[in-house]
């Protein structure tokens, strides 16, 4: 697999320098999805553009996913025609649209929990503050992911204090080697 066919998907803002998926992107020379807007995110519009991307893909990609990053890829996965051409998805830090402080930020987001057509992990904290750990619990199962619990590390971001994140890396790399 070509490291350009590993795609990251950034939530809402974007992933700045420091974020774990901006750090593998430069050591491993991913391929971030680049959003038409990072500051009002239209679930049509992120949607679209993953679809644009994968198409251009020279075979089946992994998805790298962050936060609305996470719920772009459910959505693709719950809409598209081209599900064959993702291989697994590793989702870090779903948000919980639902609810009602979050729900006002990012409307149109609320995403079906069906299973995902493709191998998946899902990395959730037991202290995000954009969802609770029993919500994280629902997304994997919801979406036939296994579910890794990562303790107190917030919303998983640069933040956290993550670097590289080797756990999560390694966890890419058996993901990407049995998908």
């Amino acid at each position: 697999m070509t490291p350009a066919n590993i795609l990251i998907l950034p939530g809402w803002q974007n992933s700045g320098a420091d974020h774990w998926q901006s750090r593998w992107e430069r050591n491993h020379g991913y391929l971030r999805v680049e959003q038409h807007d990072w500051q009002r995110p239209l679930r049509g519009d992120w949607i679209a553009r993953l679809e644009d991307v994968l198409l251009s893909c020279s075979e089946p990609a992994v998805l790298v996913a962050h936060s609305l990053g996470c719920l772009t890829a459910a959505a693709w996965a719950a809409h598209s025609q081209n599900t064959h051409l993702v291989k697994a998805a590793l989702l870090v830090a779903p948000p919980d649209t639902e609810r009602e402080d979050i729900r006002h930020i990012l409307p149109g987001w609320a995403v079906p929990l069906q299973q995902l057509p493709f191998k998946s992990i899902v990395f959730a904290s037991s202290n995000d503050p954009f969802c609770g750990f029993a919500m994280a619990q629902r997304f994997a199962t919801g979406w036939g992911a296994r579910l890794i619990e990562t303790g107190e590390s917030g919303h998983i971001n640069a933040e956290s204090g993550l670097g590289d994140w080797p756990q999560a890396y390694a966890e890419l790399q058996r993901l990407m080697t049995f998908a």
